[in-house]
């Protein structure tokens, strides 16, 4: 069900030709940003993969990607990505990337079971990157020193965009706090995950929430993740599990927690059939990409994905991610919007 915030007495601090210049001179200042303190090369990426095995990314197990019939491969199904979570991998492995080094490209998607709203789209575009890594870098503090440099590129490009458009003031904290699911759960143990996260975002401006994707004490996730990226179940340095979490900062303009990216330590061949057998999902050790890890043919490594609309969207001090992406949107949420003065594209 589609859900619309509408900020009291919104108006948009650029109109839509600075738009659009602001939203080009943020992507390429901040991939530039992001390949330089993440040793990164960009690649092309593909916008659709063939069924079965199992590259896409299921995100959380139930939603469907869109596919396609190939005429011209006997009638072969194709389906639009969700993200490139395990084809990252794939592609560190075939270009023999070196450990600190690693990958980056545009990745458009589309999720047809999203539910709307300001944050959400049918149309994803972000960038998503993958670094080769050591077996003595899968701890929780080299997951932690890759998130700052990634909040420092983020706090950079903040800066070009305030110093670009003098109406906006920047926001943002100069340090992120770093805080477990587990721990959020005890500090707000009456609240839902989403409100934690609003209550932690607010406290400190911006956050990564660590340990998403196993079951907390109360029983329940923090949030989904599938089991055969993110690694969410080895005990880190700190006793608590999971090398994985999202990068969240208080939003002034809707006034809630807002997630730019999720990120993480990936699965090594332990790992993976650790959460496989959680989740009930041990029929996919026989897939191509799993083959191909449990085999031993895939670099250890980190990766994550950043919203392109959303960082644009955060530094231009947007409301709707429709005024800084061409999609689809309900007619009554264009109607709510026009009314509420938030032009979408």
């Amino acid at each position: 069900m589609s859900k619309l915030i509408k900020p009291e007495g919104y108006k948009p601090l650029l109109d839509k030709h600075q738009t659009e210049l602001g939203i080009k001179r943020i992507k390429d200042f901040f991939q530039e940003n992001l390949a330089t303190e993440l040793r990164l090369s960009r690649v092309t990426a593909p916008l659709f993969v063939l069924s079965g095995l199992g590259i896409n990314d299921n995100l959380n197990g139930v939603e469907k990607p869109v596919s396609f019939k190939i005429k011209d491969m006997n009638g072969a199904n194709a389906e639009i990505v969700h993200s490139l979570a395990k084809w990252k991998r794939m592609t560190l492995a075939e270009y023999e990337i070196k450990p600190g080094y690693g990958i980056y490209t545009d990745m458009n998607a589309i999720r047809a079971d999203e539910e709307l709203d300001n944050l959400h789209s049918l149309y994803v575009d972000q960038w998503d990157w993958e670094a080769v890594i050591t077996r003595g870098d899968r701890t929780l503090s080299f997951l932690e020193g890759v998130v700052r440099r990634i909040y420092q590129a983020i706090l950079r490009t903040e800066f070009l965009a305030c110093e670009s458009y003098p109406e906006l003031k920047p926001f943002l904290p100069a340090d992120i706090h770093f805080v477990h699911s587990q721990d959020l759960l005890d500090m707000y143990p009456d609240k839902t995950p989403k409100e934690r996260e609003d209550a932690i975002c607010k406290k400190y401006g911006a956050v990564f929430v660590e340990g998403i994707g196993g079951k907390l004490s109360d029983g329940k996730k923090h949030d989904g993740r599938s089991p055969d990226y993110d690694d969410w179940s080895t005990v880190a340095e700190n006793g608590k599990a999971g090398l994985n979490g999202d990068i969240l900062i208080w939003y002034p303009v809707l006034g809630r927690s807002f997630e730019l990216s999720s990120m993480g330590i990936r699965v090594d061949k332990e790992s993976l059939l650790r959460q496989l057998k959680i989740e009930g999902a041990e029929d996919r050790e026989k897939l191509y990409f799993h083959r191909q890890l449990l085999d031993g043919k895939l670099p250890l490594s980190i990766g994550g994905g950043i919203g392109q609309s959303r960082l644009c969207m955060v530094m231009l001090h947007k409301a709707h991610i429709g005024e800084i992406q061409a999609s689809i949107w309900p007619e009554e949420m264009r109607k709510e919007c026009a009314e509420a003065g938030i032009p979408l594209i």
